[in-house]
């Protein structure tokens, strides 16, 4: 996991700044951009439930939702894939377009396919070739995996190969690939995965990324820093830029020191510095889902279970908390900070020529964090535009408003 960060630190400082200065000098649009936006600016969500008519009333005409692993180990196709391309029919019926996430490297290994090796990654050609023929036209657009960069997304693989895992995907999907859109995702600014993917771009029709500001670890945001992302990545790469996952937490607050002792001691530790010291035993108390989620990251070493809980993202999924700096100035943690997150940023991006679409995270929600397991956990259970129970927040309202602008204003522009 350090080596990640590292990457992510070393790339950063090399690619970044140079790229945002760049891109106030370099044209705003190519004819690669212009073609996707002739066809429509994407207005998408990640990760909806069947509520066909409430989705298309917000102006939502993508979906974004994972392909299960096609295969079962013995060669059969697997059950939880057929059932995915069901949903796909499902919305295609519906004239809204499926934005496809390909597998992860994880389930391959999980079905014997070492992707590293000749043989497994033949078999990762074969299975990115089965995958666009079998689902034909239910799929508008392939995203090649998910954040690589991030670790429980990358491992096992390092980034030398995660860039060969999604390049190779590209380079055999590309020529046939008709009037699918494929490109791939980073979490965040992502530079050790760009840079690492320079070779690939000519396979692109578009570059991915995903934007958190305000939402994760000890850190604000500002509104400014999207485009300040994005106009680098364009410098970077010269490909339209797609808004692949972006939110805003619609609730969660700072816990108290009282609070939080509490929470280590519910855990079998009397403080933070006993947690350290009995870090082992620490993780073996927290939930199984949380304490099964620290041991993949870490590979199974406690030697690295302290910094990952109190000294990343993971901090505030231990205390079920979203520190006070955490967010945007102007835009609080609730449900109608979410809603003017959304009514400010939508057009912003739309007004950007090098922007081809926005894909929201996430249409519900959930009833616990995938993450931790927790439902008392804000950080991955208040995205939705809609709560638990499918009931619109205001959140839906500014999409559903902001939407149906673009959707107008590209009939007036055509």
């Amino acid at each position: 996991m350090e080596q990640f960060v590292l990457d992510q630190i070393r790339y950063g400082l090399k690619y970044i700044p140079k790229n945002i200065v760049k891109s106030f000098f370099v044209k705003k649009q190519n004819e690669e951009t212009e073609a996707i936006r002739r066809k429509g600016f994407i207005r998408g969500v990640c990760h909806p439930r069947e509520n066909y008519e409430l989705l298309k009333e917000a102006n939502i005409e993508w979906i974004r939702i994972d392909i299960s692993f096609p295969f079962e180990k013995d060669g059969g196709v697997s059950p939880y894939y057929e059932s995915f391309k069901e949903r796909c029919r499902g919305y295609a019926e519906r004239g809204v377009r499926v934005m496809a996430v390909t597998p992860y490297p994880k389930d391959y290994f999980d079905a014997g396919i070492d992707v590293r090796t000749p043989e497994g990654e033949q078999r990762v050609r074969e299975i990115a070739l089965f995958l666009l023929e079998d689902l034909g036209d239910l799929v508008g657009g392939y995203q090649i995996t998910n954040e690589m960069g991030i670790p429980h997304f990358t491992l096992p693989l390092n980034m030398d190969e995660a860039a060969r895992f999604i390049g190779v995907q590209l380079e055999t999907l590309y020529p046939v690939r008709g009037d699918k859109l494929i490109g791939y995702n980073s979490g965040g600014p992502g530079a050790d995965l760009h840079a690492r993917m320079k070779p690939y771009y000519p396979y692109c029709d578009y570059i991915g990324v995903d934007i958190y500001l305000g939402c994760f670890d000890y850190y604000p945001g500002a509104m400014s820093m999207f485009g300040g992302i994005i106009r680098y990545l364009w410098a970077l790469t010269k490909k339209p830029i797609l808004l692949q996952e972006f939110g805003y937490i619609s609730g969660g607050a700072p816990k108290s020191k009282q609070e939080k002792l509490a929470i280590l001691n519910r855990y079998g530790a009397k403080d933070e510095k006993d947690a350290e010291v009995h870090i082992e035993q620490f993780v073996e108390n927290l939930p199984e889902h949380f304490r099964n989620h620290v041991k993949y990251v870490c590979g199974n070493d406690p030697s690295r279970y302290y910094n990952l809980l109190f000294h990343s993202d993971l901090t505030n999924h231990l205390y079920c908390e979203l520190p006070a700096i955490t967010k945007i100035p102007g835009y609080e943690h609730t449900a109608e900070g979410q809603g003017k997150f959304y009514a400010d940023i939508l057009p912003a991006l739309y007004d950007m020529p090098y922007v081809c679409g926005a894909v929201i995270y996430c249409w519900q929600d959930p009833d616990s964090c995938h993450v931790c397991g927790q439902s008392d956990c804000p950080t991955e259970t208040k995205w939705g535009l809609v709560d638990a129970q499918g009931k619109p927040k205001p959140s839906y309202y500014a999409v559903q408003k902001a939407f149906g602008r673009i959707k107008w204003l590209e009939k007036t522009e055509r």
